[in-house]
């Protein structure tokens, strides 16, 4: 995963199944025993269906930047230890994700998430990473798996979006610790592959990179629409949605 601003309003609700901190922090610890928790199915901004696909293009510093996100058929088998001192085992869905640059590929990550089946909440479990340069494979840099040198499960979409939540979606100390911030909702978004409305917007940061934060917009049944600049050019199941007059015009 590539990565608001930590903004200083209150936490409302990190999520439903989150066992929430004090409410100047985002969320890190996750109650995952009250969960079934499953490697298929979806929640309204995003999919663990084998087939989903979706493809967005932007430009970064004059170059253009192609990302590629797959749902597979394969999954992963996690290991870990939950809040209760309990071993589990875990089936996560492997999501890869594929980035270019100038055509030249740069980063391939397998991403491992879950579904929790009574909240709709999904999960994330960590990534295999492998980062290229001129063709060939030069490290795994922010490669990181829950259960492994005391890495837990982060949030990656709650089932219900709450405006003002805060919690971690990587918690891999050292490692990977991006963090996300809903910060508005009720977008409508205009896209190569269409115009999408309910939109919501989320602003992501990290501890370990100070400064530096980047924003995603998820939309109804489609999933992630714009990439901190990328916007969605292709998808397996996306049609525009009727957009409808809202004050402000689209984004």
């Amino acid at each position: 995963m590539r990565i608001a601003r930590a903004c200083v309003a209150t936490l409302i609700l990190a999520a439903p199944g989150a066992a929430a901190r004090a409410a100047d922090e985002f969320t890190d610890r996750f109650d995952l025993e009250a969960c079934t928790l499953s490697d298929a199915g979806e929640n309204r901004y995003f999919s663990l269906e084998p087939g989903h696909r979706i493809v967005l293009e932007g430009e970064e510093d004059g170059e253009t930047v192609r990302v590629e996100i797959t749902v597979s058929g394969a999954r992963q088998r996690i290991a870990f230890t939950g809040l209760d001192g309990e071993r589990r085992n875990v089936r996560a869905r492997v999501v890869e994700e594929r980035e270019f640059v100038d055509d030249e590929i740069v980063e391939v990550s397998r991403n491992f998430f879950a579904r929790c089946a009574e909240t709709n909440d999904i999960y994330y479990f960590g990534e295999d990473v492998d980062i290229y340069e001129d063709g060939h494979v030069v490290s795994h840099d922010g490669a990181w798996r829950a259960g492994v040198d005391g890495a837990q499960p982060g949030l990656i979409m709650p089932g219900t979006f709450l405006l003002g939540s805060r919690y971690f979606q990587e918690v891999a100390p050292d490692v990977a610790l991006d963090r996300a911030e809903h910060v508005a909702m009720g977008l409508t978004v205009q896209a190569p592959a269409g115009t999408f409305e309910e939109c919501v917007e989320i602003e992501e940061t990290s501890p370990l990179d100070a400064g530096a934060s980047s924003v995603k917009i998820y939309c109804p049944e489609v999933g992630l629409v714009d990439d901190n600049g990328a916007r969605l050019v292709e998808a397996d199941d996306a049609e525009a949605r009727p957009v409808r007059p809202r004050h402000g015009g689209p984004r």
